[in-house]
Order: structure tokens, then sequence, then C-alpha cells
């Protein structure tokens, strides 16, 4: 190639390029949010690529080992049972400290246990190891949550929560595919170290971009924002400098906040019982707790949450395993679907809270738990045939929307939790529902290994003990639409309830 012919060449790369972030900066409202957005994700990416990895090495590990599903499953439960005890104070800190810092010191502890895991000469070393890995996940479920809240207005939430879960799913992906590959070509401990060396990375990039934002919504990034530090007194108005003045707060709230407009226009009251009265920052632990847990929807959405990851959790760590013996596939076609059926998770995860925010708009109220009622409902019905048929043909793409529907579920009901709950009692809700969830994420693997083992143990029948574990293990998906749909009577209420505790509890 000549030289005139590859600077031409470059030059329409660099064109493509700057197109493509201009488009994506346009999407996800400018320079500023894609910040914040990209590095949050990458807390999510982190945590999904250790599970990931765990499932793509998975054969490695059994052989190397010596160990059988149950101990494979307990690698991830045992990360998640101690995530689920640490989430209860984390919750409290993410309420009181800084949290960007709190994220920081949770993901270097997270890197050196990673390292320490990566060295382990035994299945008990290894499993010793991973008790500490539950701090970056028991951390990201409160700060996150806050943090989104205090970036975002709510309006556009259930949108942004897509953008972010996002970093979940290519997380999974990454670990299976580069956690994987890695495991292939050199050892699964080089998989371990790489995920601590992005760990390191990622502190770093935390300390230098992501600021700590004012509570309370007073920092809220507006569209097209391209400095992530506004001056003191703009944070003060919730603006940047020149954009809008007082006399629009009323519109711009409305604008910011539909769920909360229908609610109104609906003429929805508050629970009287349920309006806070004083400042909640200043609730302890367990009155924060017992007031959370008497919000019939937050009750409500805790468990459908929970029921939702425990299935999640499952096939993400038998996953490849299933599919490697149902279908005698080896590891290159397995990457090849991972990367499809990811797509469709992609999809999924950016599409359902954008679609619960548009029925909000159009005066839905209860979108936000309407939507994930729908698709998990969908997801179990897709799962079944895929799992049944022993057709890669005809089980790629029913895996592929049984996937999208699945994460579909989760950016409407992350969005739909900050809508009923005071803004200062953020982390300690996510806390309990994040305690909940993990807790159902750390026996999903233990649960499924047992059960595949009942079914199938061993051998060829391996894979017929997995079918059973994850058709069985769909009933959760079913119940979870009938749970939600109870939620549709409780949520606008709620969300009355907050405003109204807003409101009086400053």
């Amino acid at each position: 190639m000549t030289a005139p012919l590859r600077h031409r060449w470059a030059g329409l790369v660099a064109q493509a390029g700057g197109q493509a972030r201009q488009r994506l900066l346009a999407v996800v409202g400018g320079p500023a949010r894609f910040q914040v957005i990209t590095i949050l994700s990458c807390v999510l990416a982190l945590d999904a690529a250790d599970k990931g990895t765990i499932g793509a090495v998975g054969p490695e590990l059994k052989s190397n080992l010596g160990i059988d599903n149950t101990q494979l499953g307990s690698l991830t439960a045992v990360s998640s049972g101690v995530g689920a005890v640490a989430a209860v104070p984390v919750g409290v800190l993410t309420d009181r400290v800084n949290r960007t810092r709190l994220l920081a010191v949770s993901i270097i502890a997270w890197g050196a246990a990673m390292a320490a895991g990566g060295l382990a000469g035994s299945f008990t070393w290894l499993l010793l190891s991973r008790l500490a890995l539950g701090a970056v996940t028991a951390t990201a479920g409160p700060t996150l949550a806050s943090l989104i809240g205090d970036y975002f207005p709510p309006g556009e939430r259930g949108r942004i929560y897509g953008f972010i879960l996002s970093g979940e799913m290519l997380g999974a992906g990454f670990g299976l595919l580069v956690g994987g590959n890695l495991s292939q070509l050199l050892s699964w401990r080089a998989a371990f170290g790489f995920l601590a060396l992005l760990g390191l990375c990622l502190v770093y990039v935390i300390r230098r971009w992501l600021p700590e934002p004012a509570r309370g919504g007073q920092s809220h990034l507006r569209p097209g924002q391209t400095d992530l530090k506004p001056r003191p007194d703009e944070w003060a108005r919730g603006r940047p400098e020149g954009e809008g003045d007082d006399a629009g707060d009323d519109v711009a709230a409305q604008r910011e906040d539909p769920a909360r407009s229908a609610v109104e226009e609906h003429g929805v009251r508050p629970r009287p019982d349920l309006v806070l009265r004083r400042d909640p920052a200043r609730m302890s632990m367990w009155a924060a707790m017992r007031y959370v847990l008497r919000i019939p929807t937050n009750v409500i959405l805790i468990v459908a949450s929970a029921l939702g990851y425990f299935f999640f959790a499952g096939l993400r760590t038998f996953g490849v395993v299933f599919v490697s013996r149902h279908y005698g596939l080896g590891y290159g076609a397995i990457s090849g679907l991972v990367v499809l059926i990811g797509v469709g998770a992609l999809v999924g995860v950016l599409t359902g809270g954008r679609v619960a925010d548009g029925l909000i708009r159009r005066g839905h109220p209860s979108a936000r738990v309407l939507v994930p009622a729908v698709t998990y409902l969908l997801a179990a019905g897709l799962f079944v045939p895929g799992l049944a048929t022993t057709s890669v043909a005809v089980a790629v793409p029913l895996f592929a929307l049984a996937a999208a529907s699945l994460t579909a579920a989760n950016p409407p009901l992350d969005a739909a939790r900050l809508d009923i709950v005071h803004s200062r009692l953020w982390g300690r809700a996510e806390s309990i529902r994040t305690f909940l969830r993990m807790g159902a994420e750390a026996l999903a693997p233990v649960t499924f290994g047992f059960v595949a083992d009942l079914f199938g143990p061993g051998g060829k029948g391996g894979a017929r003990g997995l079918e059973y574990a994850f058709l069985i293990m769909l009933v959760p998906l079913v119940a979870n639409s009938v749970i939600l749909l109870r939620g549709l009577r409780t949520y606008p209420r709620d969300v009355a309830t907050a405003a109204e505790s807003e409101r009086v509890a400053r």
C-alpha cells in the first residue's frame, strides 16, 4: 500500500471514529454524562468479568483442581455470600461518606484477593481467596445507586441505568471470552492476574475522573454538559451557569421527573403513615431498614430482583459447561455463541429502561413495574424450547431473545427503586436489596450445581442434569411476573409518598 493511500485510509478511519464519537455523545447526553456512565459501567463490568471468568475456566478448574459442579458453583457463591453480609454496613457508609473514595478502596481489596486467587495451589486456597471478592460487589450496589440518583434526573434513570448495566453484560462477556481464551492459551491463573491488573487501572480512573457529586439531586448533569466539575454556586442551583432560571424550576421538575408528574396528574395521594417528618440522614441503620421494608413496592422490587439474579447467576456459572456438553461444541464455537447471545442481552438492557421511560412520559405511571413483569414471563417462555432442542441453529436465536428479555427487566427495576425512596436513604435501601440479591446469587450456583449433579452426575449425563436444573430454575422467573403485577397497584402511591417525604423532610 502506497503512502498516499495509507494516509487516505487513516483519514477515513479518523473521520468515521469522530462521527461515531459524536453520535455516542449525543445518545448519552454529552461528554460529562459519557464520562460518568463509562466509569460506573466499568465498576459493574469488573465484577461481572470475574464471575464470567469462573464460568469460562470452569472445565479447566474442574480438571486441574479435581472439583465437581457443586464446588465450582461455590467459588462464585462464597464471594456473593460475603458481599451480601458486607452490603448492609456499606449502605450506611454510602449515605455518610465520600462514595467515590469508598469505591476505590473496595476495588483495591478486590484486586489483591483476585491476585491471591491466581496463585492458589488447591481448591481450599482458591475458595478462601474468593471470600474477599465480595467487596467490590457489596460496594457497587449501594454506591452506584446513590451516585446515579445524584448525577442523573429521575425522568432519564431507566435509560441511564440501561447504559450503565450494559457494563455488567459486557463484563460477563469479557470474562467468558477473554478469560476463557487466556485460560486456553496460558492458564486460568493468567486470567485471574489479568483481572487484578484491570482492577488497579480502574482505581486510578475513579480517583482521577469521577468526582463526588452533591447529594439530593443538587448536581444533576444536564444534556450537553461538558464539564463534570461545575462551580459550587452552579451545583447549588442544580444547573450549569446560564441554563435556565428559578422561574422555570417547577416546569423543569416536571420534565425531569415524569413518574411523579404522572402520579400527580392521576390524583394519587401519599401514604400518611410513611411520609418522613425528619431528616432521614439521621436515622439509625435499623430504623432505616424498618422504614424501607414498610414500603410495599420496595419489598416487591427487592424480591423480584433477587429471583431474577438467582437465575442469571446460575446461567452465568454453568452456561458454558451446558453448551459444551449439550451440543458437543469446542471452545471456539462456544465463543461465537457467547457473542451472539451477548448481543441479545446487550440489546435488552439498553432497551428496557428506554421503553419504560417512554411509557411513563405517555401517562403510564407504573411502566417501570409493568415492563419487567412482561419481560420476565417472556424470558421463561423462550428459554424452555431453547433448552429442550438439540439444534444449535434453533437454540441460538431463542437464547438471544431470552437473554434480551431477561436483561430488559433490570434498568426499569433499578430506576423504580429510586422513585419510591427518599434520596438520603438510597444507600441503605439499596444495601438491603444488595444483601438479598447477593444472597440469591450465592445460593444459585450451589443450587444449580447440586440439582445438575442430582439428575445427571458426571460424564455425558452432566448435560442432562444441567438441562433439568435450568428448566426447574425457570420457575422463579414466572413467579417474578406474578409478584410484579401486584406492584402495579402499590407503585404510584409509593412514588407520591417519596415525593411528599422529599418536600417535608429536607
